[in-house]
């Protein structure tokens, strides 16, 4: 099974995302297609786009990315309950339609402020119940005609998207990816994702969370082409070793300068926000495993205020990190998501210098 290599777009109002420049204009259409440019010609397949209230909408950003490039996939994250999901259907397929089939999906479920565009949420169940269904009837608006479909969440009734999305062997259509670490979340991935995306865990973690993830498919019926499975981390790549030590040490000393509070763990979070999402829970948790687990996974990160990618890095040499990322691969993992800042710099690097030695393989 062929790798996919993608890097991560931060679009965002404020500047300076996780140390990125803080430079007038970096979310301007100039600033992140030259984003989308570099990576395109420095090794990767495309980029995550980020989601949430408050930031620019993700499907709009990816459509003008798009426009601009000739190879970049935009990995569009997106909401259920922000969309519905026959007019996601219909956006998305007609952006697959226009850029040749270079649409990938990111189905996001996690927390947001869904009040200020008139979502709401129920328990955990409800939630990935909601999604579950989303899931299955985007799937049916890409592939059939006249849907008509009956949930608890959503209804259609002769239902047909006019621009269908690009098929091709192995590629129905836009890959759907999905994280969530949550039994509840682990069960609508393994019957209706086509990608369980992991946060930088141990490798121990993985493998368990892997073979729960192949037992499930079983157990409940998958009707689709076998799960695979991707990593989103952070990948801080210097020269050598111990360059890239002494670099991420320091930029977790001035994380910690002033920002923070640590909660009874000696956990630390921004302005003291705790993390309710399971997998969030699992990466703060590694602290106290260690500092640094297998070779150089380091977790101090996520005590001065890291989150989601951000909380666990892999730290090293091109070589150090591209035989850590193979052993992810031996686990079964083929989609990597990753990034450093600041960005525009980082992708070069790490394109240049660490997916060559993963490229071959």
């Amino acid at each position: 099974m062929s790798l996919e290599f993608l890097w991560y777009i931060p679009n965002q109002v404020q500047p300076g995302h996780r140390g990125d420049d803080a430079t007038a204009g970096h979310n301007s259409l100039d600033r992140l297609t030259e984003l989308a440019r570099l990576t395109e010609q420095h090794g990767w397949g495309g980029a995550l786009i980020g989601t949430g209230w408050g930031r620019p909408d993700t499907l709009t950003v990816a459509t003008a990315l798009a426009a601009r490039t000739t190879t970049f996939q935009p990995l569009a994250a997106i909401r259920p309950g922000y969309w519905h999901p026959a007019h996601f259907a219909s956006a998305a397929s007609t952006l697959d339609h226009l850029t040749g089939g270079r649409l990938l999906i990111n189905i996001v479920s996690g927390q947001d402020n869904l009040a200020a565009y008139g979502d709401s949420e129920g328990d955990q169940a409800q939630r990935y119940a909601r999604t579950k269904e989303f899931l299955q009837l985007v799937r049916r608006l890409w592939t059939e005609q006249d849907v008509t479909f009956t949930g608890d969440y959503f209804q259609v009734t002769g239902s047909t998207v006019a621009t269908k999305p690009v098929a091709r062997e192995g590629r129905p259509h836009p890959r759907l990816y999905f994280g969530g670490a949550s039994p509840a979340a682990e069960r609508v991935a393994a019957t209706d994702a086509d990608v369980q995306l992991f946060w930088g865990e141990p490798l121990d973690g993985i493998a368990e969370r892997i073979a729960r993830l192949e037992t499930l498919q079983s157990e409940l019926g998958r009707e689709h082409q076998p799960l695979e499975y991707g990593l989103r981390i952070t990948t801080l790549v210097r020269d050598t070793t111990d360059q890239a030590w002494s670099d991420a040490e320091a930029k977790v000393a001035k994380m910690a300068e002033g920002r923070g509070l640590p909660d009874t763990h000696g956990t630390a979070h921004p302005t003291g926000r705790r993390f309710k999402a399971v997998g969030q829970q699992r990466l703060l948790e590694l602290a106290d495993r260690g500092e640094v687990l297998d070779d150089n996974l380091y977790t101090a990160p996520g005590r001065y205020g890291g989150g989601g990618a951000g909380t666990t890095w892999l730290v090293g040499s091109p070589e150090d990190v591209a035989k850590s990322l193979r052993k992810y691969q031996d686990l079964g993992i083929t989609h990597f998501i990753l990034s450093d800042t600041p960005y525009r710099e980082e992708i070069t690097r790490v394109g240049d210098q660490l997916l060559p030695l993963l490229s071959g393989r």
